[in-house]
């Protein structure tokens, strides 16, 4: 992350203290900057349809987060850490509607979250993660959210804070925002996958060079998946992450992993197939390690029988489609000139 000042590492709680002072759409005075004429319409929309107890108790909320942010910055002991984690937990439920997803981006709440979670040194991480949570939810499926992150560096702000944390659920959590933030997206998805460090980012939360805890495996895995294999995929974008498919294919589908890692890498590797975008990834000779692993596990996933046979449905159903497929691939067609 670029160096500053300590007062700039934390302009962002100036921000929101403004808008907070500001939101019930009251002119400000000279010496302060005015909230946009855009932002103060949808806020009197949001009380005037009747909604103003939540959104007012989103308001008391970030209130108190200013508060406890301020005791952070100034090394304070005396901050209930816990019934902060509780506050964001009802923050998140409030967000996770639109309309009120609106109204706190309106509050400048992103800015807020984008800095809170940088402050590794001085915010607990439990405080982060919920922040992280947050941040996920408000952005989900919601376009102009979402590009209003991007305007605001989110992907390059929580790249770099991946790349220092040392926090494995920490570092879950930034995957799941990142992820959230770009799903669905079609110039978020272009804008995460021209960075220089997109594929570096997918390799770590995979566990490439270094063991990973299980959530983040599966955060990456969910991620990757989403990216690679959306709508407005290509050849460039699946070759980019040829690696970390490959990764996949070597290392998650035997019994070291857990049950749920074996599925879930199973549905990746098909859906990877049946899109034909690109297959090279699988060719040999990973492929006939594949398959020599997969008649195994097929082998034992049929011998098993009662509660056994029925939890392992899905792995069973989703090896037999693969070694189907990797029976029909053939090396990608030269691209067209």
């Amino acid at each position: 992350m670029t160096s500053s000042g300590p007062d700039e590492q934390w302009a962002w709680l100036g921000l929101l203290k403004w808008s907070l002072s500001y939101s019930d759409g009251t002119k400000p005075s000279s010496e302060s900057i005015a909230m946009s004429g855009e932002d103060k319409k949808f806020l009197e929309e949001v009380m005037k349809n009747g909604i103003l107890d939540e959104n007012e108790r989103m308001k008391h909320i970030l209130e108190k987060m200013t508060t406890a942010m301020d005791g952070f910055k100034n090394g304070s002991t005396d901050i209930d850490v816990d019934e902060l984690e509780d506050l964001l937990l009802e923050l998140r439920d409030i967000v996770e509607k639109i309309d009120y997803a609106r109204a706190f981006c309106s509050l400048k709440g992103l800015t807020f979250l984008l800095g809170s979670v940088q402050q590794n040194k001085k915010v607990p991480n439990s405080i982060r993660n919920a922040f992280l949570g947050i941040l996920a939810t408000v952005c989900q499926n919601n376009p102009p959210v979402q590009m209003e992150l991007l305007d605001l560096g989110s992907i390059r702000i929580l790249s770099e804070i991946f790349f220092i944390e040392t926090d494995q659920g920490v570092k879950a959590k930034i995957v799941q925002a990142i992820s959230a933030n770009i799903r669905n997206h079609a110039t978020a998805e272009s804008v995460y996958c021209e960075t220089e460090q997109a594929d570096e980012l997918v390799a770590q939360g995979l566990g490439v060079g270094g063991e990973v805890s299980e959530q983040l495996k599966k955060r990456t895995l969910f991620f990757l998946r989403a990216l690679i294999t959306s709508d407005d995929s290509d050849r460039n974008r699946v070759r980019k992450f040829e690696a970390s498919t490959g990764y996949i294919a070597d290392n998650f589908l035997n019994e070291t992993n857990t049950s749920e890692i074996r599925e879930m890498s199973l549905q990746f590797l098909n859906r990877v197939l049946e899109q034909k975008i690109s297959v090279d990834a699988m060719l040999e000779p990973r492929r006939s390690d594949v398959v020599a692993l997969g008649i195994e596990r097929v082998s034992a996933l049929r011998a098993l029988d009662g509660d056994e046979r029925d939890f392992a449905s899905v792995e069973l159903e989703q090896w037999e489609t693969l070694l189907l497929q990797l029976s029909r691939i053939t090396p990608d067609a030269p691209a067209p000139l």
